[in-house]
């Protein structure tokens, strides 16, 4: 086992599975020399080259057509958007090409491409570099999206996304890339996509949630806890395909539920995950299931992140409001 944090974590994966398979292929912008802007990939080139880690034009719809023309001649490309915010100049290629391959072609083709991207407040970035858009990525059939909230996790889940044969949007939150570490195991591993973790076990209210809210769920449900509330908390880890059996699992045993995501309230996956347990677990519920978002307006400039962003004295209010219905 090795300290280790988030971003550590994921270079570690990547250098897994690039010793694995020579098939698997790094590229981005800036990902080459200079080991990517958060210095994901650092090392990575001068280990295994030029030809398996590389730099791409600042274009990120071309990045996108390269990783479909290079998954259906064989390779397991993974790509990376050096800001989730600039994945709108490459939604033709997610969205009308690697999500539909393996339907339109009859199982002819898979395009197992995992487009890597950090996305997420709290670090005080420019203007459109900060967005939640998973949301926007699981309304897409065909897409599995995995948000890791640790760096275990997010070792484990990117190996198993770059070794699955459909398409992966592997989203890392740039507040956890290096704010905690823990031990993780210095050999490969792999967690399962589309199965969620207890990360808190308790019996009087769920707290559903994913990415860096699982921080701030987890405070909240220690603080609760010196109130005489005992609060499970679960973390999704993979926001599609939902791990649902977990969430109904947890739900009935529970009798009260909030779930709690970054984005806002018309965005993320939230009101889905409301939906799904209003609709196999409402004879369960004691109480609504309330959501704690950001608000529904535009993500703000940097000084005001503080105030937009949910944290966990918000999710304490909401889950009162819930404890005590």
């Amino acid at each position: 086992m090795a300290q280790m944090t988030m971003i550590q974590a994921i270079t570690d994966a990547l250098r897994v599975e690039l010793k694995n398979d020579e098939n698997v292929l790094v590229f981005g912008e800036d990902v080459g020399v200079n080991g990517g802007v958060f210095r994901a990939t650092e090392g990575l080139q001068k280990e295994f080259g030029v030809d398996r880690v590389f730099d791409t034009p600042l274009a990120e719809s071309g990045i996108g057509g390269l990783a479909i023309g290079l998954a259906l001649t064989g390779y397991r490309p993974v790509p990376e958007i050096q800001f989730f915010g600039f994945v709108y100049e490459v939604m033709d290629s997610i969205s009308g090409q690697l999500a539909r391959m393996r339907y339109r072609s009859g199982g002819s083709y898979s395009a197992p491409v995992t487009i890597r991207s950090p996305f997420g407040g709290g670090v005080h970035t420019p203007e459109m570099h900060a967005d939640s858009l998973e949301g926007l990525m699981t309304s897409q059939p065909g897409l599995k999206v995995v948000i890791p909230s640790s760096p275990y996790d997010a070792k484990g889940l990117l190996i198993s996304s770059i070794r699955d044969n459909d398409p992966v949007i592997f989203l890392e939150h740039m507040k956890l890339y290096r704010s905690f570490r823990e031990e993780v195991p210095e050999e490969e591993y792999t967690i399962p996509l589309g199965k969620a973790a207890v990360k808190r076990e308790g019996s009087d209210l769920s707290i559903i949630t994913y990415g860096a809210m699982v921080q701030e769920s987890m405070k909240a449900a220690e603080a609760l806890e010196k109130e005489g509330h005992s609060v499970e908390v679960i973390d999704l880890r993979t926001v599609q395909p939902l791990d649902i059996e977990t969430i109904i699992a947890s739900v009935e045993k529970t009798g009260r539920s909030i779930v709690v995501q970054e984005a806002q309230k018309q965005a993320g996956i939230a009101a889905n995950v409301v939906s799904e347990i209003n609709e196999r677990a409402i004879l369960s519920l004691e109480a609504p299931v309330l959501r704690v978002t950001a608000p529904d307006t535009v993500f703000p400039f940097s000084q005001a992140e503080g105030v937009w962003l949910p944290n966990a004295d918000d999710i304490i209010a909401t889950a009162k409001k819930v404890l005590e219905f």
